[in-house]
């Protein structure tokens, strides 16, 4: 059958395909045929282009694959506890309450299976086309098979279970309805497909490809990513034979992950891919953790390191919620900075942010506990006058400005925190001068990192201590041990080296130990990216995580750390008491010798008992998945239902081929 697609905008490089809401179905209407356009190399880039552009929609990466999808953790939260957190929106989903539907999960699945419509008419088009081996085209087809497997990877991390479909639909509809695929049947495809497509790729920097496009490097990632997904635990929609029962499981949808051989050459599959990316030199850790989000915030490509390993483009004023709908807090119009933002979605607590050592600088880059608001500030500027007499008189001039950006401190909120990776204070001046003109919503263009090298070397460790320990080699390793990847990570983010050093060479010398210390490792690192999430889940260990934050809060946070928190402001700003020293402030209380005297001003700190947040929030936190008594580590009406239901007007057009499991209703 001859299929045909529309061209739109090719002076661009964009190419526009319309797509069905029916299920599977994404065929677009007729303007040029396939043959014609995968017979050229530029209408092929502009097919491709057009999947990256399915990336920058709301429903899959702008927003809620960059923000929500990864919430619910032990150290972040959805902006949605207490009474909201069963509301039939995205506040219930996010703490794993489902009795009413969270409708944009039928746009997100729609959205994601049009962006895997487009790479199937990709990859069949360019397998079809008589100039398939020309160099550009191979890079195109894996490009475009890429992009299929990470989209698929994230639909079976939100659904388990999933159709599986790697062809176009035909226009009498006949391969556009299906049933589920397991899971790992899934999986193992993809990883075929990836490994079959990494030799086409170039290294970012290399044939004008930058981290902006699928690489080599990230390809080699996402096999590891793949690998690592199939080897570790998740819920199943019966039980599987041959597999490992968790000992957290549910009697109905067991919590299984494979058996000890497959799980070894599944880690030894990802290890030896990890390996190619840390041998090549290619990608390295930024030595500054605030560069690296400098950068991120400036949309500033990182052509030096290169730690980022793909970061999926936006583009400003037109997608990007990263710095809008989550980061630092703009609350309020302000002279400095102008229109607000709504940057709340994503809360982090106040046990992620006691877990870091005061000298590592990830704490104050990752938990925001201030935010700008705007207040009324008098600047007070002295000149001298010589006078008629010749005599010289200071006359003083007072500025006021009513809505001066002041730096305020959040407070008593612990599960309230700002995640600062996205930051206005540190974009670009573009986008401070079309915020100060803006009276509504404008979208940062902040890109959306999907791997880090931070990751590589942390799944590195983690791999090196499952196979040998934290202090042995492996063939086909990177010549790292587990213990020298954790401390590239974790020295980098340390003001002090001795301390960095001491924590390393402290953890034991055992997988369980070491294991606990990447895990930990994870959270500092990666809090507020959507990372920990997934890792969490192959662990089985999101719902015990989450219970010993709220554990941590009651038993080391609440009535032990400081009531009553100091701090001081920056001397010599433009408008005075307006940006707070955050080196001065006592989070451990007063240092010796100092007393409430020597500070500017204070604020009620996380130590303050609070029955709201000990009775109510607390409780209502993850409650569908560890239960709504934070004293007892309980589970919802099916143990570990991580697992969001496919939504109900997917479910009607399905033509019966979908039902939902898990004990979700239809």
């Amino acid at each position: 059958m001859k299929k045909s697609i529309t061209i739109c905008a090719l002076a661009a490089g964009a190419l526009a395909l319309s797509s069905c809401s029916d299920f599977l179905d994404q065929n677009s209407p007729s303007e040029l045929s396939q043959e014609h356009v995968f017979n050229n190399e530029y209408y092929t880039s502009a097919v491709i282009n057009q999947i990256y552009g399915d990336l920058t929609n709301d429903r899959t990466y702008s927003q809620d694959w960059a923000i929500l999808y990864g919430l619910g953790t032990d150290c972040e939260l959805v902006d949605g506890i207490g009474s909201t957190a069963t509301a039939a929106s995205e506040r219930g989903y996010f703490n794993y309450n489902f009795d009413g539907e969270y409708s944009n999960t039928n746009d997100m699945w729609t959205k994601m299976y049009a962006t895997i419509e487009d790479a199937n008419l990709a990859v069949e088009g360019i397998e079809n086309s008589p100039i398939k081996n020309n160099k550009n085209m191979q890079i195109y087809l894996a490009e475009a098979k890429c992009l299929r497997a990470m989209v698929y990877l994230d639909l079976i991390r939100a659904f388990g279970d999933i159709p599986m479909k790697f062809e176009t639909s035909k226009s009498d509809l006949s391969n556009a309805y299906q049933g589920k695929t397991d899971r790992d049947v899934i999986l193992d495809s993809l990883i075929n497909q990836v490994e079959s497509s990494i030799d086409a790729l170039p290294w970012a920097g290399m044939s004008n490809y930058t981290t902006e496009h699928v690489t080599k490097g990230y390809a080699h990632a996402l096999v590891a990513q793949l690998a690592m997904t199939r080897a570790g635990y998740a819920i199943r929609e019966q039980a599987k034979s041959g597999y490992e029962t968790a000992s957290y499981s549910d009697p109905t949808y067991p919590t299984q992950r494979p058996d000890a051989e497959t799980r070894k050459a599944l880690y030894e599959k990802a290890l030896n891919h990890l390996a190619v990316i840390i041998n090549s030199g290619v990608h390295k850790l930024n030595p500054s953790f605030e560069n690296e989000w400098y950068l991120l915030n400036q949309l500033t490509l990182d052509t030096q390191y290169k730690e980022n390993l793909f970061e999926i483009p936006m583009q400003q004023n037109v997608s990007g919620e990263l710095g809008y709908t989550a980061g630092y807090r703009l609350n309020g119009v302000t002279t400095q900075y102008g229109f607000t933002n709504s940057s709340g979605k994503l809360k982090l607590t106040a046990s992620l942010f006691y877990s870091y050592d005061s000298t590592d600088v990830r704490r104050d880059i990752t938990c925001a506990t201030t935010q700008i608001v705007a207040e009324k500030r008098v600047h007070s500027d002295t000149t001298k006058v010589t006078m008629a007499d010749g005599s010289v008189e200071e006359k003083i001039e007072k500025t006021t400005d009513t809505q001066c950006a002041v730096e305020s401190a959040l407070g008593n909120a612990p599960f309230g925190l700002y995640c600062g990776k996205w930051d206005p204070r540190m974009e670009n001046a573009n986008w401070l001068d079309q915020n100060i003109k803006a009276s509504a919503k404008h979208l940062t263009g902040i890109n959306v990192v999907k791997v880090r090298y931070s990751q590589i070397l942390l799944w590195y460790a983690e791999i090196m201590n499952e196979l040998v320990g934290p202090d042995a080699y492996y063939n086909g390793s990177a010549n790292l041990t587990a213990r020298e990847a954790l401390a590239l990570v974790h020295k980098r983010a340390s003001k002090n080296l001795a301390v960095a050093n001491e924590y390393i060479n402290n953890i034991p010398a055992n997988k369980e130990d070491f294991f606990n210390a990447i895990v930990q490792e994870n959270a500092w690192e990666l809090a507020g990216e959507g990372a920990r999430k997934w890792d969490l889940i192959r662990w089985n260990l999101l719902a015990q995580k989450i219970y010993e934050m709220k554990q941590d809060y009651l038993n080391n946070i609440v009535s032990v750390k400081p009531e009553k928190v100091y701090f001081n402001y920056v001397k010599g700003t433009t408008y005075p008491e307006t940006k707070i020293d955050m080196s001065s402030i006592t989070w451990y209380g007063l240092p010796e010798g100092k007393t409430s005297k020597d500070y500017d001003g204070s604020f009620t700190g996380f130590g303050k008992l609070d029955t709201k947040q000990t009775e109510t929030n607390l409780n209502s936190i993850a409650g569908g998945l560890v239960g709504t008594d934070a004293k007892v580590f309980g589970h919802g009406a099916v143990i570990n239902r991580y697992l969001i239901p496919i939504g109900s007007k997917i479910i009607d057009a399905s033509n019966s081929y979908l039902q939902n499991s898990y004990n979700f209703k239809n």
